[in-house]
């Protein structure tokens, strides 16, 4: 397939496409993907209590860390200038820590780390057509280079805008986000930014049990918290959990419902095909010219 012109293999696919209604069509990487969506009752998550929070940013620094990006000498994390401007993870730094004012408490800050929120339904991987992304037993969500053609949906589809793609890499350009700390936690670890904080921030453990802990913690102390644990119901529920004495709107949180995102995503698929060619012959042709684009860049470049 790799010497196979764009010309013929378009004409290859157009013919094929014409006739494939449901059937499976070959391609140079599987159009039906089937990738690992585990949804366990066992499943981890990771509590933040936003109250608790010092904003020292070591989080971001052992991320960095553990993935083996350019991570600068830790005391440069003090600076507070770095909260002058809201931020978003992106390809060089996968969790982010941003300042906000606290309601009724001007002159306390409330710090808040953005990453990456593992949900139990993830729109991404129900938008990825080569099943690149995967849910896995212990609740991470990851993501297969292997198999990813670089279209990029999972970026649209997220309802928390957190993959992010190395534009600056001509050759093998990687989606970047949070897999929390999967190669750690295989190994019995805590992940990265839970294993540094210093004031136990971020509790790690099951998920149910997390969500026992926040709603004792609502119940004890009442005018330290809004009522709310973000990430309990919202699209489906998700495997990083939040407490706060601010609004989660106005700590830039989406406002979201408790629908799944991957039906939001699938019914749009759905539409767009019900006026277009069949999903599977649509795919095949997406696939196999991503794949050949890919590969003759990269030999050339050799």
């Amino acid at each position: 397939m790799a010497k196979q012109s764009r010309r013929n293999f378009l004409k290859t696919a157009a013919a094929v496409g014409a006739t494939a209604t449901g059937m499976s069509v070959l391609s140079p990487k599987k159009a039906e993907a089937a990738p690992e969506n585990i949804l366990s009752v066992d499943r981890m998550g990771v509590l933040v209590d936003t109250t608790v929070c010092i904003g020292c940013r070591r989080c971001e620094w052992a991320c960095k860390q553990a993935h083996d990006l350019p991570a600068g000498n830790i005391e440069s994390y003090n600076d507070e200038a770095t909260f002058d401007k809201k931020r978003r993870p992106d390809d060089t730094a996968l969790t982010v820590v941003n300042k906000y004012p606290t309601e009724n408490k001007p002159h306390v800050p409330t710090y808040l780390k953005v990453q990456c929120m593992h949900c139990d339904k993830p729109a991404c991987v129900s938008a990825c057509i080569v099943g690149a992304f995967s849910k896995k037993e212990n609740g991470s969500v990851v993501w297969d280079g292997s198999k990813c053609i670089g279209c990029r949906y999972c970026m649209v589809a997220c309802p928390f805008q957190i993959p992010a793609f190395e534009f600056e890499k001509a050759l093998e350009p990687k989606i970047m986000k949070c897999d929390f700390c999967f190669e750690r936690t295989k190994e019995g670890k805590l992940p990265a930014c839970v294993d540094i904080c210093p004031v136990e921030t971020l509790t790690y453990g099951k998920r149910s049990d997390l969500i026992q802990l926040a709603e004792e913690r609502l119940k004890l102390y009442p005018d330290r918290y809004k009522n709310k644990i973000f990430g309990e119901t919202e699209v489906g529920g998700t495997s990083w959990l939040y407490l706060a004495s601010n609004d989660f709107q106005k700590m830039d949180f989406p406002k979201l419902g408790a629908a799944p995102a991957p039906g939001v995503s699938e019914s749009i698929q759905h539409g767009i095909f019900a006026y277009f060619i069949p999903p599977v012959a649509f795919y095949a042709l997406l696939g196999g010219i991503m794949y050949i684009t890919k590969n003759k860049d990269k030999s050339e470049e050799e």
